[in-house]
């Protein structure tokens, strides 16, 4: 299985999700119901965002996801 994976479409595929999330319609709901939705709706952009940044290798079958989560200008690029 491993060898059929596209890691590169993977990633895109995620990145793809965490725009479709920012670009994702509420419900008509109000109240408790509609902040848990905007909340979930973040968790959802964050993750998907953060596997799409990610730069991937797959090595002997085992997927590595590796994301720098530090500040830009911490970096060293």
């Amino acid at each position: 299985m491993a060898e059929a994976l596209d890691v590169d479409a993977m990633l895109q595929r995620f990145r793809d999700r965490s725009v479709a999330v920012k670009k994702r319609n509420l419900p008509p709901v109000a109240g408790p119901e509609r902040t848990r939705l905007i909340q979930q709706a973040q968790l959802d952009f964050q993750d998907f965002a953060i596997v799409g940044d990610a730069e991937a290798t797959l090595e002997d079958g085992i997927l590595t996801l590796r994301v720098d989560l530090r500040p830009p200008d911490a970096r060293g690029d």
